[in-house]
């Protein structure tokens, strides 16, 4: 029997996605369906890329999608 994902509200998650801890970006990630996780990889990569948020928000961001790409490649 599978195990119902873990609902957590959407600030609680940005909270974990930006943590700058790999395996809460990961375990907060691996939560959502794969449609979900492309939208959250593309919000991901504009904050990353976007002069209009700040270099701590950018670096975040980056550690992020670092820590998903792993996940990605196994």
């Amino acid at each position: 029997m599978m195990t119902p994902p873990v609902v957590i509200e959407p600030d609680e998650f940005w909270a974990e996605v930006l943590s700058g801890e790999p395996a809460r970006v990961r375990k907060a990630v691996e939560q959502l369906p794969p449609a979900a996780r492309a939208g959250v990889r593309a919000h991901l990569h504009a904050m990353a890329e976007d002069a209009g948020w700040s270099a701590g928000q950018r670096r975040r961001a980056q550690a992020a999608l670092e820590a998903i790409e792993v996940t990605q490649r196994d």
